[in-house]
């Protein structure tokens, strides 16, 4: 009947318990309960309808109702049987005795009151370290680092230090991209938090870039992101101002300035008037046709990233690239060897739309040039009729009739 009870059951017990669930099925077939060995419900007929449903020959399950990590204490037997086959008789210590005065039961009880509560206070410790572990572990796959820093993560919360630092190495598009993670613990709590990462990116002409980037409340720059902004592109972003406010706006690195974490970052905000959705519309771009793979165009080229996409032209369908430009309120295009296409020749990508507007608009400055070619301005024509007046000899003009001498 005895059973060692794992500390993460007892861990595991409380978090129920104060969520309400209060009934506990163990497996007592089982020698020492693991977490694995233990269920909890929130009412009777639950638990023992668990308990009667997994009845096997080699599991049979017992329901207790527990209140406090005390209670599983007490009702699962645990030590009991060992201190007698040790020969430990409790009744050999006076104070331990069950004939003992009224002074050494309250003394039993202080040091038993004050253990629980120590021990209460280390599985509190534990679960959070726990939850602690696993937001963090969340929190860096959500910015895109994936799940190979858990084991090194965990190992270096075990070892308490104020801060820490994680380095992840991603490649993109066959460029090196490597961040520096750093972690610190809360100056109240033993609680950790991912503050930032220093990303460094090596570019196609060998040009080293570097760049801190902040997170707020577990959010921030992707890794994919940051990748997009090293390589000079745009990436939108859902962004909070110091008093709360939140609001949309296209950031940018300027490599122009350089600062102490890297570059100064160029914001273009919504008044700014960039639309996408209307700079893409400009060209004959199949996937707007779709409106999920329209959403999903969007949403690549928000984050930053060189889209593919097809042009349908002349009957047939051409790939080419295009990146988000908010700077100038447009989108760049590549073709398919990734060279910028010229602006030039830009018109042969656009839709029939865009290119008729063009046309038109081109052909009224042409004649309008052509009208001032060919015919006088007004004043041209005064000028003119001023300049021959003057060339004539004046006549002299008199009331009285006569001939005019000249």
């Amino acid at each position: 009947m005895e059973h060692p009870i794992a500390d993460e059951v007892l861990a595991i017990a409380a978090f129920e318990i104060s969520k309400g669930n209060q009934w506990m099925a163990y497996n007592q077939s089982l020698y020492f309960i693991d977490k694995s060995d233990v269920y909890f419900f929130s009412n009777q007929e639950e638990a023992v309808q668990f308990s009667n449903d997994n009845i096997s020959d080699y599991d049979s399950y017992k329901v207790l109702q527990v209140r406090s990590i005390k209670d599983i204490l007490e009702k699962i037997p645990y030590g009991h049987l060992l201190e007698r086959n040790l020969g430990i008789d409790p009744d050999r210590n006076g104070l331990y005795n069950k004939d003992g005065n009224a002074f050494t039961d309250a003394l039993i009880d202080h040091f038993e009151t004050k253990q629980l509560s120590l021990f209460n206070k280390q599985l509190n410790t534990n679960f959070m370290n726990q939850e602690n572990l696993k937001y963090l572990m969340d929190n860096i796959k959500y910015m895109g680092f994936g799940d190979k820093l858990n084991t090194e993560l965990e190992q270096k919360m075990q070892e308490g230090k104020t801060d820490f630092q994680l380095t992840a190495s991603v490649e993109f598009n066959k460029k090196s991209f490597v961040a520096a993670l750093n972690f610190r613990k809360s100056d109240s709590t033993d609680m950790y938090f991912f503050n930032n990462y220093h990303a460094s990116l090596e570019k196609s002409n060998g040009e080293k870039v570097d760049h801190t980037f902040y997170l707020n409340k577990g959010k921030g720059v992707t890794a994919k992101e940051a990748f997009n902004l090293l390589d000079g592109r745009a990436v939108h972003k859902d962004l909070i101002t110091k008093d709360g406010n939140e609001y949309k706006a296209w950031l940018q690195l300027d490599f122009e300035n350089k600062t102490d974490k890297g570059f100064e970052v160029k914001q273009f905000h919504e008044n700014y008037g960039y639309d996408l959705k209307a700079a893409v519309e400009k060209f004959a771009v199949a996937e707007l046709k779709e409106p999920d793979k329209e959403k999903a165009l969007m949403a690549s080229l928000q984050k930053g990233n060189v889209q593919s996409v097809t042009i349908e032209k002349d009957g047939e369908s051409h790939k080419i690239f295009m990146e988000a430009n908010p700077q100038y309120k447009n989108v760049t295009l590549y073709d398919s060897n990734m060279k910028m296409v010229a602006k030039e020749s830009i018109g042969q990508y656009q839709s029939g739309v865009e290119k008729g507007a063009k046309a038109v608009k081109e052909e009224m400055a042409d004649d309008k040039k052509k009208d001032l070619k060919q015919g006088q301005k007004p004043d041209d024509k005064k000028q003119e009729k001023k300049i021959d007046k003057s060339l004539l000899p004046k006549k002299r003009e008199g009331k009285s009739k006569g001939l005019g001498v000249s």
